[in-house]
């Protein structure tokens, strides 16, 4: 249903779009520039080859193979790490999220090693929480974040562990 692909130069127009509207809406993140783009494209390779790895992130392709969404694994310890999505609003509700977050799922107990993965979600944004249900998530409470005025949010917070999939 979609595959995952590593960016590239030309995705910088495509990303602009995933990083803007409501896709944004309930994330910590802005709209992002054609710059801003670039420079996360560029970024990419470097972390692909340090040691270890802290972070792999995919372009999320549709069936027409178009750009639609990001997901990224983070290394958070080196047995824990953490998952975060975000698609272009035009293509919420298809399962994209969900067969995306699988793959990576994958990736992060086999080529990366760890054992746990956390994802979270804003608290206005319920489809997120179900799509992590669905990929095998365990809810386990909430997490404070700070919006750009200071307040704390209680963001909701899922975890799967390895012997878990």
């Amino acid at each position: 249903m979609v595959t995952l692909c590593a960016l590239c130069p030309d995705d910088a127009p495509a990303l602009t779009r995933i990083y803007s509207g409501a896709s944004i809406r309930h994330t910590t993140g802005k709209p992002l520039t054609l710059d801003q783009a670039h420079e996360k494209i560029r970024t990419a390779p470097a972390r692909a080859t340090e040691t270890p790895r802290a972070q792999w992130s995919w372009g999320i392709l549709n069936e027409a193979g178009l750009l639609i969404g990001l997901i990224a694994l983070r290394r958070r310890t080196p047995f824990m790490g953490t998952i975060s999505y975000i698609l272009r609003e035009d293509s919420w509700g298809h399962g994209y999220a969900t067969h995306a977050t699988n793959q990576v799922v994958s990736v992060a107990f086999t080529t990366a090693g760890l054992n746990r993965l956390e994802a979270m979600h804003h608290p206005d944004n319920p489809a997120s929480g179900r799509v992590l249900i669905k990929a095998g998530f365990t809810h386990v409470g909430t997490s404070d974040r700070h919006g750009d005025d200071g307040a704390a949010i209680p963001y909701e917070l899922y975890a799967m562990e390895h012997d878990s999939t």
